[in-house]
């Protein structure tokens, strides 16, 4: 008889779960959601969501979609004894559904007004019919502990599983995600920061952007004769896509992938960028072929507007690595190593993204390592990780954590890089604008890098077991829209076709894909409609 256990990842841009064998550590099966349950495309939009909508409709929708990834897994569900989770401090105050208005808003004095007690965040074990999970009746879930409010699970990952203390010399790591948290190591010391980059780098905003998944193009690259596409197959491992001209989409060569690419992760995108920049077809903003698009296979295009996304996310990680940077008392050059975490950190082509600005100038040696997060949960879910450990762990870490967000050298390096990508500022007045503000001047990139890359998926042990991907986790969000007229100018307004106006005999609602919806920073559906019949955040699950 089989026992199972469970490592679920909740990320900013979606859910990832894994099946384990606790007996062998095997993993059985991975499920995956194409986007985050929650409205909204970052860390902000969803903690708008969750204090205008309720937390109560917040965790309904994360232990919704969990939910539904564990039913997709196809294991005994009733054998499952163990669960671990990972994820940043919000997500995991969520889904356990505790207070969060200690995580939103600044200064005691404000949260004293509000009556908010933060509640301890030292790692738990909870049953799973306690948080809601259903069809595990037997299982316990256990809930890593947070070093600060700033500092949670996904950053204790990040640190932990790359074993990043242990550098004796100067190190960075990043998480290249939506939320792109980031550690600093400087004789000792610890540095940390989070850049809410936007999620163009895990392939969303992006026009046929998607999360890693089987069919997703992750990588490109320039030959003679054309571009030739990389391209996930089902185990997750990038293969050999094919070559198209650039300009036109005109195939020049079929690749060893048996079907079509149905989209491009931010690796891709990433990559397709530092082409185009390379070859002179794209001048940021702007790209300079006949139709401004740049064409890869299977009719997939990189349009203006995924330049103009990508490069903001850019920019933001390097404003916050640079940071850290002068929050230590070091510049670029003085750090020679450089972690990458993350899917978007595993499957970008480190040099690539070095000479587009992801990674600190003048690193000799680039570590690419993975989903840590998920590296943790399952650990934790095998119980290779105790508890009580990591409670000792994040009780040891004592680091300064820089806030992005009201440091003025984060405002004004993330005002060059604005400048760079999105108003056609030349790269050679980068460090001019540098002098203006009282920086250094960036150093040049290493002659000869080392890329060391430990692991070939994003999510550990796929290459002979299954994975599914949750298009649709059924979260599904209903109002009733009164004295509606049925002219469906808010379906037509929807960027990504979340909502649908449905009759019910005399009565109409409003029906919401939460996952698909892009939330409080969006509400173009609230402005298309001339009535302002529409209120989301009055919107209630569907059961």
């Amino acid at each position: 008889m089989t026992d199972y256990c469970l490592a679920l990842d909740i990320g900013t841009s979606g859910l990832r779960c894994q099946a384990l064998d606790m007996a062998t550590g095997e993993t059985i099966a991975t499920a995956i959601t194409q986007h985050h349950p929650i409205p909204g495309m970052n860390v902000i939009d969803h903690v708008n969501y969750a204090i205008q909508s309720g937390e109560d409709v917040a965790n309904g929708l994360i232990i919704g979609a969990a939910n539904q990834l564990f039913a997709s897994l196809g294991i005994d569900l009733s054998k499952v004894k163990r669960i671990g989770v990972s994820g940043n401090t919000f997500q995991l105050s969520l889904f356990e559904n505790i207070e969060i208005r200690d995580l939103a808003y600044a200064g005691k004095n404000m949260l004293k007004s509000l009556g908010v007690v933060p509640p301890e965040r030292n790692g738990k074990m909870l049953k799973a019919s306690e948080l809601g999970l259903k069809d595990v009746p037997n299982a316990d879930v256990i809930i890593p502990p947070a070093v600060t409010h700033e500092i949670g699970a996904d950053a204790i990952a990040m640190l932990k599983m790359t074993n990043i203390l242990k550098e004796k010399e100067p190190v960075i790591v990043v998480d290249y995600g939506t939320n792109a948290e980031m550690a600093l190591i400087v004789d000792g010391k610890i540095y940390t920061g989070s850049a809410a980059a936007g999620p163009a780098l895990e392939g969303q905003e992006i026009e046929r952007g998607m999360l890693a998944a089987p069919g997703a193009v992750s990588d490109v690259n320039m030959e003679a004769d054309g571009w030739k596409c990389k391209v996930l197959d089902e185990s997750m491992i990038d293969r050999e896509g094919d070559k198209v001209d650039p300009e036109t989409g005109k195939l020049v060569a079929k690749g060893e992938m048996d079907g079509k690419a149905i989209g491009i992760t931010g690796t891709g995108v990433v990559a397709a960028l530092y082409c185009g920049m390379e070859s002179g077809k794209i001048d940021t903003p702007v790209i300079k072929t006949p139709d401004e698009k740049i064409h890869l296979q299977d009719d997939i295009c990189i349009t203006s507007h995924d330049v103009d996304e990508a490069g903001k996310a850019i920019g933001a990680l390097r404003a916050g690595f640079l940071t850290l940077l002068r929050e230590a008392g070091i510049w670029t050059g003085d750090v020679k190593k450089a972690y990458m975490s993350g899917a978007s950190g595993l499957y970008v082509d480190a040099r690539k993204a070095m000479k587009i600005g992801m990674v600190v100038p003048g690193a000799e040696h680039i570590v690419q390592f993975g989903n840590t997060s998920i590296a943790l949960a399952r650990e934790v879910a095998l119980g290779d990780m105790d508890l009580n450990d990591l409670r000792e762990f994040a009780k040891k870490l004592r680091a300064t954590h820089v806030m992005f967000a009201t440091s003025e050298v984060f405002k004004n390096i993330y005002s060059i890089e604005y400048s760079l990508w999105c108003t056609g500022m030349p790269a050679s007045e980068y460090n001019n604008m540098l002098d203006i503000y009282n920086l250094p001047p960036l150093s040049e990139s290493a002659g000869e890098i080392t890329v060391e890359r430990l692991s070939r998926t994003d999510l550990p042990d796929t290459e002979n077991s299954k994975i599914f991907i949750l298009d649709e986790p059924g979260t599904i969000l209903v109002g009733e829209v009164f004295d509606c007229i049925g002219c469906h100018r808010c379906m037509k307004a929807c960027p990504e076709q979340a909502i649908e106006i449905v009759k019910e005999g005399d009565r109409t609602f409003a029906q919401v894909k939460s996952d698909r919806c892009a939330g409080t920073a969006c509400r173009r559906c609230e402005h298309a409609c001339e009535k302002g019949l529409l209120h989301l955040r009055e919107y209630k699950i569907k059961v």
